[in-house]
């Protein structure tokens, strides 16, 4: 009850109170009117692509599952998870559900769960260090930037050498974990709220988990992971695009955008709404007006994009949550006869 509370005070204070006064939503929606036709086409091919990409790292992290069943599921567990207040635990229950009526036992199925979710994280952290390369080739570089990708860079090392330590041997979990343990102890200890933790197990079922898959596959999820965030930043790229040929040049550069992008989506860690939605889209919109947009063009181009990767895909999970249990029973049906 509380975390639905926060969820609807936070977005009434985003789209009501904070946008109308950083821009005018009918300004922003005149802009979007005037998109011209070549940028609604290249749009609608961006949303149906993004859709269809953010498939693919579940495919990746559960071998054997069909994108039929796996475009279901997904779809599902978005919606869920993405439109209910702590929807998380919920979209997780449903992917157990779901999975399991195709045929997949619990094991296969956490461990496809924990590595897409882990990945998932590694790679938002990591878009920053795309945007900064993104910058530096068209020579739109700033400090600031810089520096954010640096502290990503950082980060991600330091994650990489963590996880390979895991998965390399038992004992290497064993001694993550301790890591963690005395870490976490430390700064329980300097907030005075000190007690004693287990972090050794987690991590070593973490490792029993993962281990197989992300040995042999991780350089296809790495991939999968950065081509579903780059679907996303495209739609964005359009939709800003499309939004400001109205006025002409200049306009806010590929690499621009997707730096904005990269960072806006740093906003998904705090643990406010599910998905980050309102978070992300005021940190996208201040972002794309210190590249040079108008307070209403990036106004419109973040409503626009919200609208893109968000709404179709809650529409879907609709579909597709209705048509699991409408065939549930006939696929029940057909698994057992494969036992």
């Amino acid at each position: 009850m509380i975390s639905a509370l926060v969820t609807v005070v936070t977005l009434a204070v985003v789209f009501f109170y904070l946008f109308p006064k950083f821009g005018s939503y009918e300004q922003a929606w005149e802009y979007v009117q005037a998109m011209p036709t070549w940028s609604l086409v290249l749009l609608a091919f961006a949303v149906v692509l993004n859709v269809l990409v953010y498939v693919w790292p579940f495919l990746v992290a559960l071998p054997g599952l069909r994108f039929g069943p796996g475009f279901v599921v997904r779809q599902t567990s978005f919606m869920i998870s993405n439109t209910i207040p702590a929807g998380g635990a919920f979209g997780l229950a449903i992917q157990y559900a779901m999975l399991g009526s195709y045929g997949f036992r619990a094991g296969p199925t956490t461990s496809a769960i924990a590595i897409n979710s882990l990945w998932n994280v590694l790679v938002t952290i990591g878009l920053p260090i795309i945007g900064v390369v993104a910058l530096l080739i068209s020579g739109d570089l700033t400090s600031q930037a810089l520096l954010i990708g640096a502290v990503s860079l950082v980060v991600i090392v330091v994650a990489a050498v963590l996880l390979r330590l895991i998965l390399a041997s038992e004992p290497g979990a064993r001694r993550v974990g301790a890591l963690a343990e005395s870490t976490v102890s430390w700064v329980l200890r300097v907030v005075r709220r000190p007690r004693s933790l287990d972090l050794t197990t987690p991590v070593l079922e973490l490792r029993h988990n993962m281990e197989g898959t992300v040995n042999s596959r991780w350089v296809a999820l790495t991939t999968s992971n950065v081509a579903m965030q780059l679907t996303a930043w495209f739609v964005l790229f359009v939709a800003l695009r499309g939004i400001q040929s109205s006025d002409g040049p200049p306009y806010v550069t590929w690499s621009e955008s997707l730096a904005a992008f990269s960072l806006a989506r740093l906003a998904t860690f705090i643990p406010i709404t599910p998905g980050g939605l309102g978070t992300v889209d005021a940190a996208m919109t201040a972002l794309l007006t210190s590249f040079g947009a108008t307070n209403n063009q990036a106004l419109a181009a973040t409503l626009v994009w919200r609208a893109g990767t968000f709404v179709p895909q809650a529409l879907l999970g609709v579909v597709t949550l209705v048509w699991w249990r409408a065939t549930k029973r006939r696929r029940e049906r057909r698994v057992a006869s494969q036992q």
